[in-house]
Parts: C-alpha cells; structure tokens; sequence
C-alpha cells in the first residue's frame, strides 16, 4: 500500500526513481520518504520558459566579515555559515533571493562532514527554486534538506553564472521583496 501511494505519488509529479530523478528511502518502521535530487532541480527550473538563470554559493565570516561567495569554495581560515542562491525570473524586477544557515541543516554526517560548502549550497538551491517556481516545485524537497544519504550523489552539474564575492551587511540583499514587473 505505502509503494502503491510513493509511485502513484511519484506519477503525478512527474518523476521517475529509476531514472534517479527521486529517491525513495525507508528507515526502519516509518513511513517511506519521497527525495527528489538536485539534478531534477535544476533541469525543471531550465525547463521552465520563465527562468533566466541562477547565481549560487556559500557564506563565509572572513576576517569578521560576513561574504557571500559564488560557488562552494571556503578558504583556509574562514569559517561557513551558510549558502544562498538567486533565481531570476522573466517578469521579476529582483531575483528570488533566499539564504540558509548551516547549523540548521548540517547533520555533520555523510556528505555534510566531507563536504558542507557544497551541501549547503544545494540546499539554498532548493529552496530559491521552490520560491521562485512553486507550480514547479511544491512538495519537492531535497536529500539534504531531508538529511537523507544518497549514495554517489555529489556535486556534479552544478552550474552558476559567474559573479564576484559580495561583502552583505546587517540585512541580506534578499530582504527586498519580489514583485512582478
């Protein structure tokens, strides 16, 4: 009965687990988890004739600072806090602009202890593209956003425009709401 619902679910979202666009996943006795990967995130978001790129990375305290960087590098002696993504979207006077925190995310396990830069900035990722496209996305969560261990499962394919570190102050570029043009 719960596989029955998790294909018919599966179905309806368009989504095909032998094609690792999902992942379905049981611990023990509870209810199966349906986790979508990132690759489905993003060839969604490129298949939609609304989207108009992204921008992606890591936040960092570097000498006391607080910088957004592109991509999901972290230099020796700075300490990560967090990844944050942009979306832009056709009709849109500002990016859909969400950041998140690593301490709410990070289960220091698995990928999060190999690589954290970049399992936060797939986070981010997720989340920015469920905003920005919620017909899209809606009910669509990530393995990381779950805590989920997907074998073999990295950062391949990520893809960004480029753009340069910004220093942010007290209140993140993406506080200004989004309102279509």
């Amino acid at each position: 009965q719960e596989l029955a619902f998790t294909m018919a679910l599966c179905q309806a979202q368009k989504l095909n687990p032998f094609t690792k666009d999902v992942y379905i996943i049981k611990y023990g006795d509870g209810p199966a988890s349906i986790v979508t990967s990132k690759d489905t995130f993003t060839k969604r978001a490129q298949a939609n004739p609304r989207f108009e790129g992204m921008e992606a990375g890591v936040t960092v305290v570097n000498n006391n600072r607080i910088v957004q960087r592109p991509g999901s590098m972290v230099l020796r002696g700075e300490s990560l806090v967090g990844g944050w993504c942009k979306v832009y979207v056709k009709g849109y006077k500002v990016p859909i602009f969400d950041e998140v925190s690593l301490a709410e995310y990070s289960t220091g396990k698995s990928g999060w202890k190999k690589m954290p830069a970049t399992m936060i900035r797939k986070v981010a990722l997720c989340h920015a593209l469920r905003e920005a496209f919620p017909d899209d996305f809606q009910g669509l969560y990530g393995e990381e956003e779950m805590g989920a261990d997907i074998p073999g499962d990295g950062a391949e394919g990520q893809q960004t425009r480029e753009a340069r570190p910004t220093e942010i102050a007290e209140t993140a570029p993406g506080a200004t709401p989004q309102q279509p043009a």
